[in-house]
């Protein structure tokens, strides 16, 4: 069985949520599987595995609804795209589509990397639901990241192709062991509104002997308005971490925050765990999801609960607890299980097609 995986979302510098999904998964998949990679950039293969490669239009090109015309020239059995806007008329190959998450639809802001054309028809396009559906049933199968996703996608009837869960997962550590504990506190991620990064600021306004990582690029709105909010608690701004940066503040930091009102899955908690920090997190169905009992958990706008949660962590006995809980919690989420259980979703998806 030949697979042709959609790369075309990789970042050509640094990873974002989707990018860092699609090498990931496509490492280990191409480990047990045929698989080779669809792009639209060479510049891509940098951050992608040594494995037969395709260039073909992007996936926000004018093209893209027609992209299975210039597919079916390379051949394949079945196609994967971690995304759901892979154009599918005119193709003769099985395809499974991936949705993250409902976010855009509860908080209509969208992504401000994007030209203003495609934020335009982003926010048309997450207006009503017909049009996911759509999409989506042109698929043969659907894949999402969480459990939390695939029952939103059932409570709003998205699709009538089955749906299976393959989970996110924490690139390899190259050195999972503890560094000396600090008082930092680490955010990661980005500004946007649902976010809730200023719950997170006015905490440390209470909390003077720790200091809040946040390591995103921020806008110099973003940086005036925490500080201020912050009320004299330290923030430190990394403005883009690098992964090396962000691994070692994790390493000794005392928790991972996040005061986020909506995620598709939240893979800083498991990057976390996986180093044996623990998470004081908003207390939402997909954080629930992926922390279990390992995490602490806070109402999204209580900053009381918030200071609470970190003062716990005070405690030597109590924090060393939870950094335990954390790295048992991390290992149910593995590049390789998940490649696995995609796999099986291509072979169905394959055999589905050609029937």
């Amino acid at each position: 069985m030949k697979i042709l995986f959609d790369c075309r979302y990789t970042r050509i510098e640094r990873h974002d949520g989707i990018s860092r999904y699609t090498a990931g998964l496509v490492a280990a998949l191409g480990r047990i599987a045929d698989v080779e990679l669809l792009i639209s950039d060479p510049r891509q293969l940098a951050q992608l595995p040594d494995l037969p490669a395709h260039v073909v239009s992007g996936p926000t090109s004018i093209r893209e609804p027609l992209v299975a015309l210039q597919v079916r020239r390379i051949g394949a059995d079945v196609v994967f795209s971690p995304m759901q806007t892979m154009g599918s008329w005119g193709r003769r190959y099985g395809l499974v589509l991936t949705l993250h998450d409902l976010i855009y639809y509860r908080n209509p802001t969208p992504p401000p990397e994007f030209a203003w054309p495609i934020r335009l028809l982003w926010r048309l396009y997450h207006l009503a639901w017909w049009p996911q559906r759509v999409l989506l049933n042109r698929a043969d199968a659907v894949v999402t990241v969480s459990a939390t996703t695939a029952e939103l996608m059932a409570r709003h009837r998205l699709t009538r192709r089955p749906v299976t869960v393959v989970p996110n997962a924490p690139e390899p550590t190259p050195d999972p062991s503890r560094l000396p504990r600090t008082g930092a506190l680490v955010y990661m991620g980005s500004f946007m509104p649902y976010k809730n990064v200023e719950v997170l600021a006015r905490a440390m306004a209470r909390l003077p002997d720790h200091e809040l990582h946040l390591m995103s690029r921020a806008t110099e709105a973003d940086r005036a308005r925490l500080t201020a909010l912050a009320g004299g608690g330290r923030l430190v701004f990394h403005d883009g971490a690098s992964d090396e940066l962000y691994r070692e503040t994790l390493r000794g930091a005392t928790a991972l925050v996040t005061a986020s009102r909506d995620e598709g899955f939240g893979i800083p908690l498991v990057e976390a765990m996986g180093v044996g920090t623990p998470v004081v997190v908003s207390d939402i169905p997909v954080f629930r999801e992926v922390g279990g009992d390992a995490a602490a958990y806070f109402p999204p706008d209580d900053v009381d609960a918030v200071v609470a949660a970190v003062r716990e962590l005070d405690d030597p006995e109590r924090w060393e607890k939870r950094s335990a809980a954390a790295r048992a919690q991390a290992e149910r989420y593995t590049w390789e299980r998940s490649a696995a259980t995609l796999l099986t979703v291509l072979e169905r998806a394959a055999a589905t097609h050609s029937r």
